[in-house]
C-alpha cells in the first residue's frame, strides 16, 4: 500500500490478520490505515486534545490485541475496526464521566441491526456502494469520501476543499442519503 491508500480502496487486503499473526510492518499499514477514522471518532467525545491523543492510542492497543477475531467472512475490516473504536471510546469516555456530544455518528458506522451475509455479499456491496458513489456530482463525493474514509471533521474537510462548513454539511448529509436510498440492506427494503 502506498502513503496515498485510504480505507475507500475496497481492492485492499484486510491488514488485521497480518497484525494478529505479528507482523511488525501491518501495524504502521493499520495506523495509516484507519488512524484518520479513529482521530474523528475520538473527537466527537469533549477532552482535551492530550485525552484525544491517548484514547486513540488505547483504541489501537486494543484492536491489535483483538486482530485474530477479525473474521472478513462476517463483517468488513473497516466495520470491525469502528466497532473496535466506537465501543473503546465510549469506555473510556464513560470512565472519565465525559458525556459524547449530540452529533450523531453516521449509522453505516453504528452496530449493525442486520444480520451479516457472506464475503461474497459484502465484496458485492462495495462494489454496489461504488457504482452508486459514482453517481454523485464529483465534488459532493470528494467531500463525502474525505469525511468517511480519511477521517476528517467537517471543518477539516471545508479547509481541505476551501468550501464553507455549511456546504461540507450538507454534501455530506445529502450523500449518504443518496447512497443509503440505493443500497437495498440499508433502504426500506425489510421493512415491509
Amino acid at each position: 500500500m502506498t502513503a496515498h491508500g485510504s480505507a475507500t480502496d475496497v481492492r485492499l487486503s484486510p491488514v488485521l490478520p497480518r497484525v494478529a499473526r505479528g507482523d511488525t510492518t501491518a501495524v504502521s499499514e493499520c495506523i495509516s490505515r484507519y488512524g484518520g477514522l479513529v482521530q474523528a471518532l475520538a473527537r466527537r467525545y469533549p477532552s482535551d486534545p492530550s485525552e484525544i491523543d491517548d484514547a486513540v492510542q488505547e483504541v489501537f492497543i486494543d484492536l491489535w490485541k483483538h486482530a485474530g477475531r477479525f473474521d472478513p467472512a462476517v463483517a468488513s475490516e473497516l466495520a470491525f475496526v469502528s466497532m473496535i473504536a466506537r465501543r473503546r471510546l465510549i469506555d473510556l469516555f464513560r470512565r472519565r464521566k465525559a458525556r459524547p456530544t449530540t452529533e450523531v455518528i453516521p449509522e453505516f458506522l453504528a452496530e449493525p441491526e442486520f444480520e451479516i451475509g457472506t464475503a461474497a455479499q459484502t465484496e458485492d456491496e462495495l462494489i454496489r456502494v461504488r457504482e452508486i458513489l459514482t453517481q454523485l456530482p464529483e465534488e459532493q463525493r470528494a467531500v463525502l469520501l474525505a469525511s468517511i474514509a480519511d477521517g476528517l471533521s467537517h471543518r477539516e474537510v471545508s479547509e481541505r476543499f476551501g468550501l464553507p462548513l455549511g456546504t461540507v454539511k450538507t454534501h455530506i448529509r445529502r450523500g449518504l442519503l443518496f447512497v443509503r436510498e440505493r443500497l437495498p440492506r440499508f433502504g426500506s427494503e425489510g421493512d415491509s
